[in-house]
Formats: structure tokens, C-alpha cells, sequence
């Protein structure tokens, strides 16, 4: 097998559907692709939709459903494909992880492979994620600082040109270049990579995966790339409710940026980031208490960030608790 795409549905089911009929097209450009979708728990009869969709198109000669009874996010639904690919006699060359809520540009696969072909260092690569319109959608990114998190919590011009080498999400650009994390929405990881790193932890749920994967496959000596030749559309937020339109942030999102700072980065820096975050928040609000500023910033969002952060919910790393089994 050379490539296994993997895509994780969670109450998308039209979405998914959608996207796999953008993937048919793209099945002829990569020889020895397959495509496994995790049925993630939706509980609302998404498993028999998908698997109507997947015999009535004739996909089932490259398409196979699996049905989880349970939700365990992006990572548990994602490992849930990986690891029996990992374990299996045909080991793919490459895994693909592709969100439920993106539609497949032509030769977005092609084009990803053939870059991993011709880099046999590189360990991760990602695509350039765009609205339906082709607008770019930032989707390569620094790993978040202290700097870089004051920076994007403040949102002012003067600063973000001050401390523009801190900025989490860089201007975009047309040219394959290596970053430090790519978004998971497009994400291809060669083989030995997921070998060295492991699978996904399961400890996030969802959210943070990504940079998490990124950050310690290049602790094992495999950088990440983005690479915009690959191009795929991304419905943002779909399947978490988490778009450009102001909302309160899951919980869950919250605390998986506290275990992502408390396990890679230790006590002290996650503690930091924390007071540099609540810092810029708070020149925020006061911003748009004296300017009339209009506030695009989350619900509760300052709020929030205090109550998630290391000085509330301490400094041990925990598992975030999964909402499907703690409900």
C-alpha cells in the first residue's frame, strides 16, 4: 500500500460523504491508495449513511468503514485506523490524515507524495488549506512562545510588528518551505516517522494533536514541511463547531493547550505562556473597554483562560476528559 488516507466523521455525515466524492477522483493519481473512515460514535445512524454511500458510488473497492460505538475525538478515531494499518503485513509507505470537512483539490494527493518521494528526510508535510473561493487559509505555523502567545492574544499592530519572529501563524506564502508544524486537516506522515513518534496521543481528545505530533517527530529527527503545490479546501470548524464566528471554546480545547505546554515544554514555560496569554488578554478587553473597539475574541475568552490555566487546574499533566464519556 503506499498511501492510506484516513478521515475521522463525527455528525458531518453529508460533509464526509461530500469529501469522499472529492477524494474518487483523486484515487487514479496515486497507485496503491486506499481510504479508511471512522465512523467516530456520531450515534445518529451516520455508520449505515456512509456505508450507503460507500456501495452505492462502487468505493468499496478502495474504501472501507469503521464504526466506533463511542466518540474519541480526532486522535482515538484516528488510532483507531492507524494502528491495525501499523500492525498489518501491507504497512502503507504513507498515512494521510484528511478532516471530514475538506474537499480534495485535484492532485492535492499526488502532489503531497511526490513531494515525500523526492525528501526522503522529511517526516511530515502539509497542505494549503483555502476557502470554498481559493482565499488561502494560514494553515502553516511556528510553535507557540510565551512572545508569540502575548502577541496573538494583544492583536496590536505595533506589537505583532515588534515581535513578528514570535508570530504562531505567518503570513502565507506559494512556496514549499519547512515549518514547525502543520495543520492536521491535511497531513501526510511517512511511515518510519509514525514509527519512531507512535500514534496519536489520545490524551488531548481534540485540538493540539497536531502540534503535538509535529513537535516531538522532529524530537526524533523529522521536520515538518508545507507544501501549497497541495491544495484542499477546509470547511473550518465543521465538525467541532469552532469557526470564524465568535464562540465560548470547548473546555476540552482549553485544557488540551494546557497538557500540550505542561508535557513538552515543562512547569515554568507552561506557566509563562499562561501569563503571557492572560496578560495580552486582559491589554485586550481594557482596548476595547476605552476604544469601543468591536471584540472578535470568544466568549468569556479572558475568563476562560484563567480558569484552564496551570495557577487554576495545577501543574501535573492529565489526560483531557473526553465529553462523549463524561456526559
Amino acid at each position: 500500500m503506499k498511501l492510506l488516507v484516513v478521515i475521522v466523521n463525527y455528525r458531518v455525515t453529508q460533509l464526509a460523504i461530500d469529501c469522499l466524492h472529492s477524494v474518487a477522483k483523486e484515487i487514479a493519481s496515486v497507485p496503491g491508495i486506499h481510504v479508511a473512515v471512522c465512523e467516530n460514535g456520531s450515534g445518529d445512524g451516520s455508520a449505515e449513511l456512509l456505508r450507503r454511500a460507500i456501495d452505492d458510488n462502487g468505493w468499496s473497492s478502495w474504501c472501507m468503514l469503521k464504526a466506533l460505538d463511542v466518540n474519541l475525538g480526532f486522535t482515538g478515531g484516528n488510532n483507531a485506523i492507524l494502528r491495525p494499518a501499523l500492525e498489518s503485513a501491507d504497512k502503507p509507505e504513507y498515512f494521510l490524515l484528511l478532516n471530514s470537512d475538506t474537499i480534495v483539490r485535484p492532485n492535492a494527493f499526488k502532489t503531497l507524495v511526490d513531494f515525500m518521494d523526492t525528501n526522503p528526510q522529511v517526516g511530515i508535510a502539509g497542505s494549503r488549506l483555502e476557502d470554498p473561493d481559493g482565499t488561502p487559509q494560514r494553515s502553516a505555523f511556528r510553535f507557540q512562545t510565551p512572545l508569540g502567545e502575548f502577541e496573538g492574544s494583544l492583536k496590536l499592530g505595533l506589537v505583532s510588528k515588534l515581535l513578528s519572529r514570535w508570530v504562531v501563524a505567518p503570513p502565507v506564502v506559494d512556496h514549499a518551505f519547512e515549518t514547525d508544524w502543520v495543520s492536521g486537516a491535511s497531513m501526510i506522515v511517512r511511515r518510519e516517522t509514525m514509527e519512531a513518534t507512535g500514534l496519536l496521543d489520545e490524551g488531548y481528545f481534540t485540538y493540539f494533536d497536531d502540534i503535538d505530533y509535529c513537535f516531538n517527530a522532529r524530537k526524533q529527527g523529522w521536520p515538518t514541511w508545507y507544501v501549497p503545490a497541495s491544495r484542499v479546501v477546509h470547511l473550518v470548524g465543521q465538525s467541532t463547531g469552532v469557526n470564524n464566528k465568535p464562540k465560548r471554546l470547548p473546555s476540552y480545547l482549553l485544557e488540551a493547550r494546557r497538557r500540550h505546554f505542561l508535557k513538552n515544554h515543562g512547569a515554568f514555560y507552561a506557566a509563562m505562556v499562561d501569563i503571557c496569554r492572560i496578560a495580552g488578554l486582559s491589554l485586550w478587553r481594557l482596548r476595547v473597554i476605552l476604544t469601543g473597539k468591536e471584540d472578535n475574541t470568544p466568549p468569556q475568552h479572558l475568563f476562560d483562560s484563567i480558569r484552564h490555566s496551570v495557577f487554576f487546574k495545577g501543574f501535573k499533566v492529565t489526560d483531557v476528559k473526553n465529553p462523549a464519556l463524561t456526559s
